[in-house]
């Protein structure tokens, strides 16, 4: 089992404007444990310092202060291609994270390349249409070799995860990864998030500003303002018994899902799990 541990995290930027210069503290001493198959979700709204996080976390930005640790060892220490192999990012914006002159084959063909060179291109090109069937894009040879161009925005966000599962990773980042998406779907692809966590064990760190979501699809509820984790425990405490104010002004803002959840789970997987029209 892989465990992220993040202690006492600061993340702090100067701001200067002419003469003045104020120090903005984006992360304020925060501190989690995500481990293998568990689901931990980061809520708040925009600015309050989730996104920051996951920079920290995938070694895009130095903490001011504070450590992470996987297994143990500083991510420091750890050589940066073994470590994000282990720790994959589904990201925001499915539109700007697939580069639209290259196949769908080529974005997944790509990481298996890197992380297991070892394997040939006929076995890489199995895994590829294995990757596709998982994520619910088949037939598989049809989607691999489309553009992003030709995909919905549902499927985009489908072939983004597929590349983030192609190094068979411990612990998934997922930076709100149906906010760009429209709201007929978004269930969809957040219902073959859970499921994929279950199946691969992941550890899934789900970023959103969505309280109703966060309920429904994680096992804590951590709600972050201004740098800090201000609430943190299982998730149906959290939204049935919210201690602080923000908490309960988030809960009684977020729409309840249960009816269209349950619309959802009495559908087949085949259903359930794909978007032709968006």
């Amino acid at each position: 089992m892989s465990v992220l541990q993040i202690d006492h995290l600061v993340k702090t930027y100067d701001l200067r404007s002419g003469w003045r210069q104020e120090i903005l503290r984006a992360v304020d001493d925060v501190s989690f444990r995500l481990e293998s198959n568990r689901t931990v979700a980061l809520v708040g709204q925009s600015g309050s310092g989730k996104s920051t996080i996951a920079k920290l976390i995938l070694q895009l930005e130095r903490p001011t202060k504070g450590s992470i640790l996987f297994d143990d060892r500083s991510i420091r220490q750890l050589n940066l291609r073994s470590y994000r192999k282990n720790v994959q990012m589904v990201f925001q914006d499915p539109f700007a994270s697939l580069n639209p002159y290259h196949t769908v084959a080529h974005h997944l063909d790509r990481p298996l390349r890197i992380h297991f060179p070892r394997l040939t291109a006929s076995q890489r090109h199995d895994e590829v249409l294995a990757l596709l069937e998982r994520v619910h894009l088949s037939p598989a040879e049809d989607f691999a070799d489309r553009h992003p161009h030709e995909l919905s925005g549902g499927q985009r966000q489908r072939v983004a995860i597929a590349r983030a599962l192609a190094p068979k990773p411990s612990i998934l980042i997922a930076d709100e990864p149906v906010s760009m998406l429209d709201v007929s779907i978004r269930l969809g692809v957040l219902g073959l998030l859970s499921r994929l966590q279950r199946e691969e064990r992941l550890g899934v760190l789900y970023i959103t500003h969505d309280l109703a979501t966060a309920r429904h699809f994680s096992d804590e509820i951590m709600v972050m303002y201004q740098g800090k984790v201000i609430e943190h425990g299982p998730a149906d405490d959290v939204i049935l018994h919210p201690v602080h104010d923000y908490t309960r002004r988030l809960a009684a803002a977020a729409p309840n899902p249960e009816r269209r959840l349950a619309q959802l789970e009495d559908l087949p997987a085949s259903a359930a799990g794909t978007d032709d029209e968006s």
